[in-house]
This record gives C-alpha cells, structure tokens and sequence, in this order.
C-alpha cells in the first residue's frame, strides 16, 4: 500500500519507551500538543493495541487516563499499555486517514478491522496495447493494427488497470461480473474469446452457434458494424439503455422503410431483450453513483451489507464481516468501515447509511480529497432511498443471522473434535499440511491455517520442495515441517493447538520426528489416512501421541471438520503445484532460446496467450511484439518449427 503523502509532512512524532516502571499515561499526556493527529499504543512486548485518530491530540489521549470509570474492554486494554506513540498531522482528514491505513495494514488487536483483501472485479473492454506513442483509453487502433484489436472483446478483469481499453465498475462480485457479460453477450453479441483463441479459428464456434457472437474471427461481420455493436455495449454499461434503445428504435424504422424485413425483425427483438434486462437492473431513484449501507449487530458478530448502484443500475450487493475487538457501537463500526473499505477504492459521490458514522463530517473531507469529488454521507434519507436502506438492513438482519448460525456449527465441530482426541481445550488453531506433484515433478507442500471462525487465508503458506529425489513424499513433508517450525523457533508466527498431516504412519512420524527435533512440545500431532473405501467420511485419524488409530465415521462433526481443514490443504497444494508446473513448462523452451531474456518472455507468452499460441505463431506475428525483430523472430519460429 502507498505510503500516504502527509506522513512525510508530520511534524512532531512523541514516543515513550517502556521500562521496569508502569507506564505512566498522564505525564505522557502533559507532552502532547492539542493539534489532530494519531495515537499508537503497545504492550511490553511491543504488540500493537490500539490505533486512534483525534482533532485534539491531548483531549483524545488525555481522556484514557483521567476518566474514573470507563468500559471493561477499555480497561483492559489501558492496563496493558508500555508504551505509547504519536503521529501529529495537518488536519483531521488526514488523520482519518493515516488511522485506517494504519489499521488495515497493521490489524491491531482492539481495533475494528475490515478483512477484505480481495481486489474488486471489472468488466474490461480491450483495446491498443499501451505503448510509447500513445497509452490510456483513448487511445486508438493503427491502421495496420492486427484484427483482434480492431475487434476488441469484454472479458473479467481482476487488478491493475494498466492496459488500453475502458474498465466498467467496481462490481460487487465475481458473480455480478459474470452476469453481466453474459447479458451483455446476448443483447449485443461481443466476443469474449482470448486473442489467442480468435487469431486460430478458421470457423465459427459454438458462441455464434448460440447467437451469443457475430464470429469476426472470420469475417462474419465487417468492422464499421462490430464496432457500432461494442458502442451500444459501452452506452449499456455506462447506464445509457434508454439511448441506446433509441438508437435501435431509428435503425430498425429504417430497416423497415429500405423494406429489410428480417433485419428490423432482429433489431425489434434485440429491443425487447434490452427492455427486459433494463426491467430488472435499472432503479428508479438511484440515477447517482451511489452505496447503500446498512450494519447489523448481534452475537458478538457484526455484518455490514453495500448495495452498489452506478448510473441508475443495480451491481448486486455484498457483505462483510468486520473484526469488532469487543465494540458494540453501530456508529464506530461504520465509521471504521467507509475509512478503511474506500481507503483504496472508487468512492461514489453518494454513501447513504443506516446509522450516522462516527466522525462523519472528517469522514466525508477526507474521502472527498482522496477521490477528487466531493462525498455525500447521509443517514436521514426519505422515499426511494428510504427503500433501498430498508433492503440493505433486511439483508443484514437475514446475512448476519446465517452467519451466527455457521458459527454455532463450527464451533460445535471444534468441540466435537477436541472430545474424540481428548484435548484438554477446544484447539483455536488447527494446521494441516499436505504434498501435491505430478510423478515427481513441481513438488509443493502446503500448510492450511482453521480458527473456530473457518479458514484464515492469511496465515496459509506454500512451500516449494528442492534438493529431494523426486517423488519422495516422506522428504518432502519433512522439508516442508521443518522449514515451518524453524521459523516459530526464530520467533516468527505462532505454534499450532492442533497439527494434522494428510497421510499415514510414514508421514506422520516425519512430522513427529521434525518437531523432536527442534525441540518443540505440547502440539498434538494426528495424522490422516484414507479408509479402506478411500470414500469422504471413512478417514482414520491416528494419533501421534497414544498410536491409537480412531474411525469417527461419516456422521461425525468432528470428521466434517476434518475432512474441511483436509480438503481445503489439498487444493491449496495442487493450486500451487499446477501454478509451478505450468510455469516451468511454458519458459523452458523460451530459455533455451539466446537473446529471449525474462521481459521478453513474458511479453512473447502474454501477447499469445501461452506456449501454444506461440508455438503457432508465424514470424510476421512474432515481430509484432515489442522488442522482437525480425532476426529473434526467426530463431524463436525455428525452435518450435525445427
């Protein structure tokens, strides 16, 4: 993440080191200046507890430690304090700001964290490449550009917007996405094939079959009539449906009076097509680029539901659930939502809101600098954006209660499992690793992390096995253990309560033998082996500690979470496996290949969509890439050509 501009221009920065005396917050407080700016506390071993912003740096502060009462959690945290740090900035804006930066990058314990760190999907029209005479959406094809930039497509796009084309969103989801190209597909009938794909078609496939493409890949539709196609489709996904229902209209009358008749036939069905989908999208009400969001509190569990609409359309709506470190106020949870969530995204001109946010005009300044636009932030809303706040909070209400529900199964799971092996306590962290290769070859181990919460993403890590004989699984198990808890013992990452390892007796004494071996205790090992049906549900657990081999059976919730935590470590292993495995395949070739250094490589792959439409590639072809002359083009046609 980009360091924000105003650290740079901070100037004052208070620290207080911890020492063998308490910490002592009112002379700390006597230090501090009254100007905006960021707090920072931390404990004796130097965790990060708290992080908070203030319009007044010594009021803020002050009142932790001169209030004679206050909530038990705030107590608690107080207590904990070694030291403390602040950060004085310009304006409270810009606090805002560097507190949610602060916050989601560094995840402090008390503190109300979004866990979201996915990039959100777009809808991508192609265009020109990029390159050193012209970049941006504007630009336009070359009159000798090739045919697949003259018949750009829409595809899904995650990412850096980094090359030519438009980009259409944020969408809520990948769902959302995918939806709409298909609708996109069949009102107006854009290709969605790889480059690759369309350069070798010498027929139409089964999307034009399906009247779902106009096959330009050979010449079924001339350029001047795709094009007004993907204009229509641009117009669609800018909100414009009207416009371009217009537009139809016109051509179609005229169609009719040239006494075209199969032609205004199609046009007046692909009219009544684009009045259906604009039936169901289109919102009256929402004709701003607008969110709705509604939060929901209950359980100790807390849901935050967005419905996104752009341009009057409908994108779906999603949920998130952020970590509440103890909090119950509605207003603080919001307020640490819209900070953190549109610290780094697009932010509409309108945020309506089932509850005030905390801080809500600092808030309102400081996402209106970051995004160029000024940002309306209401709570008190009437007719259709009433209705639309009502849906987001029955969505949360109806999200949050599955939710708690999961929760409750999940946690019974934990505690059926820690019954059948005999815990002392329900395990808060479970490991499993597990060994994914093809005959021997890209060995990767992976290491799964579960919490009484389900899968933490965050904390799972790949390992890519070398130095082995190639299909040695009892090796590589031991590479991968070994290289794990070396780094627990260094000091970085915690042990698990519960450590599972995918295999049987042999690999499960590798595990054994590595952790006797760097000296760790107290984590129960069990290992998992495939029944004799080697069916779901008929696994046997053996445990390390006793050599007692148990058969919970398919009905037992103590085996459904084992069979999660376990499949969940098998793709993961056969995602990186394949990932390395398809990555040596397709540069091997290319490395052989004098003068074709990475950039190249990458370049030659991207622009063919892998090693098989390079290998087809003529020298013509090849020399449209940059920095390919005619000379390399040779010698790399020769190589896959003899």
């Amino acid at each position: 993440m980009e360091t924000l501009d105003f650290l740079a221009r901070a100037d004052d920065d208070h620290r207080m080191t911890e020492g063998d005396t308490p910490f002592d917050g009112k002379t700390f407080v006597r230090t501090l200046t009254g100007a905006p700016g960021v707090y920072r506390m931390f404990d004796a071993q130097g965790g990060l507890l708290y992080v908070g912003k203030a319009s007044n740096l010594k009021k803020r502060v002050g009142s932790y430690f001169l209030k004679p009462k206050m909530d038990p959690r705030i107590a608690s945290m107080i207590s904990q304090i070694a030291r403390m740090e602040t950060t004085v900035t310009r304006t409270e804006a810009e606090a805002l700001l560097l507190e949610a930066q602060l916050i989601k990058s560094l995840r402090p314990r008390y503190n109300i964290v979004l866990r979201d760190d996915k990039s959100y999907p777009y809808i991508h029209l192609t265009g020109p490449k990029p390159s050193a005479r012209s970049r941006g959406a504007d630009a336009r094809p070359r009159e000798d550009a090739p045919a697949y930039e003259t018949f750009p497509r829409l595809e899904f796009h995650r990412g850096a917007r980094n090359e030519g084309g438009r980009y259409f969103g944020p969408f809520p989801s990948a769902g959302a996405v995918r939806e709409s190209l298909e609708l996109i597909q069949k009102l107006f009938r854009v290709r969605n094939c790889e480059d690759s794909y369309f350069r070798n078609r010498s027929r139409p496939c089964l999307q034009y079959q399906i009247q779902r493409c106009t096959a330009p890949c050979v010449g079924l539709i001339d350029e001047a009539a795709y094009a007004e196609r993907v204009r229509h489709a641009e117009m669609f996904l800018d909100g414009k449906a009207e416009a371009v229902m217009r537009e139809l209209v016109a051509t179609m009358e005229r169609a009719s009076a040239e006494l075209a008749f199969e032609r205004a036939a199609a046009i007046r069905d692909q009219i009544a097509a684009v009045k259906r989908v604009q039936a169901r999208h289109y919102v009256q009400g929402a004709s701003t680029d607008m969110d709705v969001i509604a939060c929901a509190i209950g359980g100790g569990v807390a849901c935050v539901t967005v419905l996104f609409f752009r341009n009057g359309v409908s994108l779906g709506s999603r949920d998130f659930f952020p970590r509440l470190a103890g909090s119950s106020d509605i207003a603080a949870i919001l307020g640490s939502f819209l900070a953190q969530y549109y610290l780094d995204r697009p932010v509409p001109r309108e945020l309506v809101v089932s509850d005030a946010p905390e801080d809500g005009e600092a808030l309102a300044t400081a996402l209106a600098e970051r995004s160029g636009h000024a940002v309306d932030i209401k709570h008190s809303v009437r007719n259709e954006r009433a209705r639309f706040l009502d849906l987001a909070q029955r969505n949360a209400q109806a999200s949050l209660a599955a939710r708690l529900a999961s929760k409750q199964t999940l946690l019974a799971r934990f505690e059926a499992l820690r019954d059948l092996l005999g815990l002392d306590e329900t395990p808060q962290r479970i490991e499993c690793f597990d060994i994914s290769h093809t005959m021997g070859e890209a060995t990767v181990a992976s290491c799964v992390v579960f919490g009484p919460e389900g899968p933490e993403k965050s904390q799972y890590r790949r390992f890519n096995i070398t130095g082995i004989t190639p299909g040695d699984d009892y090796a590589a198990m031991r590479q991968a253990l070994t290289r794990r808890y070396k780094r627990v013992q260094d000091g970085e990452g915690k042990l698990p309560d519960l450590l599972l390892i995918d295999g049987g007796q042999g690999q499960l004494q590798q595990a054994i033998d590595v952790l006797n071996e760097l000296g760790v205790e107290g984590v129960p090992i069990v290992g998992v082996a495939k029944g004799e049906a080697r069916r779901a549900g008929d696994e046997n657990l053996i445990v390390a500690a006793t050599g007692q081999t148990l058969f919970p059976g398919p009905e037992s919730p103590a085996s459904h979470l084992v069979q999660s935590v376990r499949d969940e470590a098998h793709r993961f292993a056969i995602t990186g496996h394949r990932g390395r495995r398809e990555k040596a395949r397709e540069t091997s070739t290319l490395e052989e290949i004098s003068g074709v250094g990475a950039r190249r490589r990458a370049a030659l792959l991207k622009h063919f969509g892998g090693l098989g439409g390079l290998s087809k590639a003529g020298v013509e072809e090849l020399m449209q890439v940059e920095g390919i002359n005619k000379q390399l083009s040779e010698r790399i046609y020769a190589t896959f050509h003899g």
